[in-house]
Parts: C-alpha cells; structure tokens; sequence
C-alpha cells in the first residue's frame, strides 16, 4: 500500500490530460495585449466573470472526479475572492492536481494558502505546474506539507520561469542540504521575490555555505526567516558574509540555530559594512559573552539596525547596548529570553539554613 508521500501513480500525460480542460479558461481571454481600445472594459469583464466562474466550477467537479477525490465546499464558494485559502485540509497530492486544474489560468486569486494538507513531492509539482503558468499569484504559503528536496526543486524551477510570485512560505517542509542549492539559484534569478521563508527546516551548515554567496548577490529579497535550523560553524560564517554584502534584505530571522560565537562575530562585522539591514533576530543561538561582545561592536558602527531581537544578555552585552544606544537611540533591542535580574534574592530553597540561634517561627512543642 502506498504512503501518503508517495507519488501518484499516473504518469505525466495522465495528469496533462486531466489538467488540460483548463484551456476552457483560454475560450474567455484576458484583454488582448494589442486592443486598440478598452472603454468597454467594464463591460467586458462583467461578461468574462459571468462565464468563468461555471467554466471553473466545471473544471473543479471534473478533475475532483477524475483523480477520486471529494469537492471542495469552500472553492466552490470562492466567487472572484482574491485569496484561496485552505489550510488543515487533507488534499494530499491527488486534491493538489485537481486544484490545479482551476489555479493554472485563474486570474482572480493572488494569494494562495494550502499550509498543512500534505501534498508532499507529488503535490509540490501540480502546483509548480500551476505557478510556471499562472501569472495572477503572487503570494504563496505551502508551509507544512512535507514537500522534501524534490518538491522544493520543482517549485525552484517553476518561480524561475515565472517570475511573479513575491513572497513564498515553505516553513516545516523537510528542507534539507541539497534544497539550499534550488534555493540559491532561485534567490540568484528571481529578483522579484521579496519574501522568503524557509524556517523549521534541516538546512545545515553546507547549506550555509550555499546560500551565503547568492544572498550576497540577490537584488530583490527584502524579508528573509531562516530560523528554526542548523546553521552552524563554517556555514554560519559565510552565511553572515553573504549579509554584509548584501544591500536589500531588510528583514532578517536566523533565531534558534547555532551560530555560536564565532557565528556572532561575523554578524557582527557583517554589521559593520551592511546599511540596509533594519531588523534581526538571532535569538537562542549559543552565543557566549564573548560572542555577544562582538555583535556589540558591530552594533557600534552600524547605522540602520532599528531592532534586534537578541540571546539572553549578561551584564557585559547589557552595558555594551547601553553604550550603542547612546549613539542609535532609536535602536530597539529585545532579549529572546527573560532578561536576568543581577540582584535577585535566591529562592528559599537555595538560602543558607539560618544560624542555630536563630528562634524557632513555630514555636516550642
């Protein structure tokens, strides 16, 4: 019996054949890019909205039937919604190609959101398939869908191709070392893309290693979540040079990783030379006083962090911050841990037992 990650069965011109009623979409053009006139527009659309939403639904019955699988209410209440939003579903892989059949040529949704509904490999490519064609999304959320290496690949390969997706969730998918390689080629090519995350994933300190260089040449991300991996060691520190040389990231989570100290100190001479960078969050990240030190001296010099969401701070970092926000008073820093009271009194359960003098608070018996 197969998995619920497995492939689907059909081969690819089983599922072109199933996808491809979707050309009914074609029957009701958008404008035509050489119209010499559009003061019928109004009208136009009117006319093109009355016939697709039927056309649509069509489509939808059709392919739900055709891959085995229940309609879904909700779609088909959609109307011209700009948001299709199906999250904890069950879709799986074959709901994913059913889908795709409608999302291929829909010019009404710009967001799409199937977080949790484990399309897996196989429903990673439908919707691949969809946004090398679709040009109307622009907003992407396939967190928690198990979608692994390939589907990460497929998904790569299409945003390259289309180039109109600006923001995209790929959050607890599985991610691991060889998906840094689609990732970096993406962040490479695709300059439209504003949004990534990429949090809850494996990617390890090659990976570092790998997206380090394209960040430094990417010329379009603005917000970047990378948290809730394994950057560590070397792929840490090459990952933090690639922020230096970067001019467009505004936005940045690396939080509960491992950068560790010498991890830190490269944020923190990445600091030093990056002035676009406006928020960051490293919290829970292993780093020491020494490593904190660092950061703080990178903090010295930069001009445009405004927040810095930070480890747990000790006195050392503490009077550091407060010596840099002398210089950047506008700088907003939040401890990732509840900060330590220096003179807190310990608990009774750890105070030294009271002298044998001492009266007895109940008394004699």
């Amino acid at each position: 019996m197969k998995g619920p990650c497995e492939r689907l069965g059909e081969n690819e011109d089983q599922r072109e054949e199933a996808i491809a009623p979707a050309g009914c979409f074609a029957g009701v053009p958008e404008a035509d890019k050489d119209s010499e006139a559009d003061s019928d527009s109004d009208l136009e659309t009117e006319d093109i909205h009355g016939l697709r939403e039927p056309i649509r639904d069509a489509l939808h019955l059709g392919s739900c039937q055709a891959y085995g699988i229940v309609p879904t209410i909700y779609f088909l209440n959609q109307g011209c919604a700009p948001e299709l939003k199906l999250r904890h579903r069950g879709l799986g892989p074959q709901g994913a190609w059913a889908l795709a059949s409608m999302l291929i040529s829909n010019p009404y949704i710009k967001r799409l959101d199937l977080q949790d509904n484990g399309l897996c490999v196989a429903g990673a490519e439908a919707l691949a398939y969809v946004l090398s064609k679709n040009s109307s999304i622009c907003d992407v959320d396939l967190s928690e869908n198990q979608i692994g290496v390939a589907g990460a690949q497929a998904l790569c390969a299409a945003l390259k191709v289309n180039q109109a997706v600006q923001k995209i969730q790929l959050a607890g998918n599985s991610l691991e070392e060889k998906a840094a390689q689609y990732l970096a080629e993406l962040l490479l090519v695709h300059t439209g893309l504003k949004s990534l995350d990429v949090s809850y994933n494996q990617l390890n300190d090659q990976a570092g290693e790998t997206l380090g260089p394209a960040l430094a040449e990417n010329t379009g991300l603005t917000e970047l979540n990378i948290s809730w991996n394994h950057l560590r060691g070397p792929g840490a520190i090459v990952f933090a040079r690639g922020l230096e040389a970067n001019i467009f990231l505004k936005v940045l989570d690396i939080s509960f990783n491992g950068f560790g100290d010498s991890g830190a100190s490269a944020v923190g001479e990445a600091l030093k030379a990056n002035n676009v960078l406006e928020e960051l969050n490293m919290s829970n990240n292993r780093i020491s006083a020494t490593g904190a030190r660092h950061l703080g001296l990178g903090l010295w010099v930069n001009q445009t962090l405004r927040i810095l969401v930070d480890m747990q701070v000790n006195r050392e970092f503490d009077d550091l911050a407060s010596s840099v926000k002398v210089i950047l008073p506008g700088l907003c820093i939040k401890t990732g841990a509840p900060r330590v009271d220096y003179k807190k009194e310990l608990l009774p359960v750890f105070r030294p037992p009271p002298p044998a003098s001492a009266p007895n608070d109940f008394g004699s018996q």
